[in-house]
């Protein structure tokens, strides 16, 4: 029996060569690759600049600073999400600030979010959860009232798009994951897109131990060719040459990769139309469907996550909100009942799989397993 998970990668041979050429080359970090991911990025979702880190927190992590966030500050988020989105404002000093989600998108609720900004909101950070594109103008709307700066989390939504532009121009910064579940994959990596210079080049200090190495940006006459400064506290988040290359020949199959998930989102939701007991995605043109989450009747979720599973096919729940993690309600005195939205939706979600390379036949064998579980055979 074949097994199915909710994700995977999709690597060919263009991908193995790209990789393998660099390994044949004079650079493994710090070379030309990433330069060449960072434009071709930039290039596609319509960004002045784009900046490569390490992985997607790494990204929000930068973005963050960048915007800086310090000790005192508040980061608004959904609290639908994964945990870094919230963590990467701890590392940072500062304190993240949920609010419920919009059970219409499954994302961050504009007024809900409007009732949580404070004098010390320094980020608003809306997630375009499982590939959906959060509907960004009225974040932007409230943050120029409390001057604060919007870093969309689109680590799901790479390809996704409203009103004709695509997700990763409209925010002040918009973090990508390129994780191997992701829209395309550097192994590990992530990316970070501002039409901002100041911004930038924030990040570029940031992922780099915070070292200058651009004379015209010296506090100080360098004392020769070699000069370095390090004006902040930095970290080592570079992407490698490797992870670059791969991504650089990831980036050119993006489109065909959203385009089939797409596919396999349209089939599914023409499959589980007549089960009424299913909550599907919210629907969108420019979705990009990271996941596919279903919605089972609460009392049923556990015995089809397990049931799928002992078919092959394996499902994941995304998420247990960031508030409700032991962490969270430990340090911050969250309880359940908080976000009720976001909370319904853990009880009752399952993402199924939904990535290229999966066959119209799997598709119709996870959807035929689902209905049998649901009494829809």
């Amino acid at each position: 029996m074949k097994t199915l998970s909710y994700g995977r990668q999709f690597i060919d041979g263009e991908d193995i060569d790209a990789v393998v050429a660099v390994l044949k080359g004079d650079w493994l970090t710090q070379g030309p690759s990433v330069k060449e991911f960072e434009e071709r990025f930039a290039e596609y979702v319509g960004a002045r600049r784009a900046v490569a880190f390490a992985n997607g927190t790494a990204a929000l992590h930068g973005a963050y600073f960048a915007a800086g966030v310090e000790a005192g500050d508040e980061v608004l988020t959904s609290a639908m999400t994964f945990a870094a989105t919230g963590n990467a404002a701890l590392y940072l000093g500062g304190t993240p600030v949920f609010a419920d989600i919009d059970p219409a998108t499954l994302c961050l609720d504009p007024d809900e979010a409007a009732k949580k900004v404070s004098g010390r909101t320094k980020v608003i950070a809306p997630v375009s959860y499982a590939g959906y594109p959060v509907d960004i103008e009225p974040f932007l709307r409230l943050a120029a009232e409390c001057g604060a700066v919007v870093v969309e989390d689109a680590c799901h939504a790479l390809g996704a798009g409203r009103n004709g532009v695509r997700v990763g121009k409209e925010a002040h910064m918009t973090a990508f994951s390129f994780h191997p579940v992701k829209h395309i994959t550097t192994g590990e990596g992530g990316m970070v897109t501002t039409d901002s210079d100041e911004f930038a080049r924030r990040l570029l200090l940031f992922r780099t131990h915070g070292i200058e190495k651009d004379p015209q940006f010296m506090t100080e006459a360098p004392d020769g060719p070699w000069a370095t400064e390090m004006q902040l506290l930095g970290f080592n988040y570079r992407l490698s040459e490797l992870h670059a290359a791969l991504g650089a020949s990831q980036l050119r199959k993006l489109e065909r990769f959203v385009l089939r998930r797409r596919e396999i989102a349209s089939m599914y939701d023409a499959l589980f139309d007549e089960v009424g007991s299913l909550g599907t995605p919210p629907r969108h043109e420019g979705h990009s469907y990271h996941l596919y989450p279903v919605q089972f009747p609460a009392k049923m979720r556990a015995y089809a996550f397990e049931e799928l599973g002992k078919l092959g096919i394996r499902g994941m729940v995304h998420y247990l909100p960031v508030p409700m993690h032991p962490y969270y309600r430990k340090r911050f005195g969250y309880l359940p009942g908080d976000f009720p939205h976001a909370e319904e939706l853990y009880a009752r979600e399952i993402s199924l799989p939904v990535f290229y390379g999966l066959s119209d036949d799997d598709v119709r064998r996870v959807a035929e397993e689902v209905r049998r579980i649901t009494g829809f055979a």
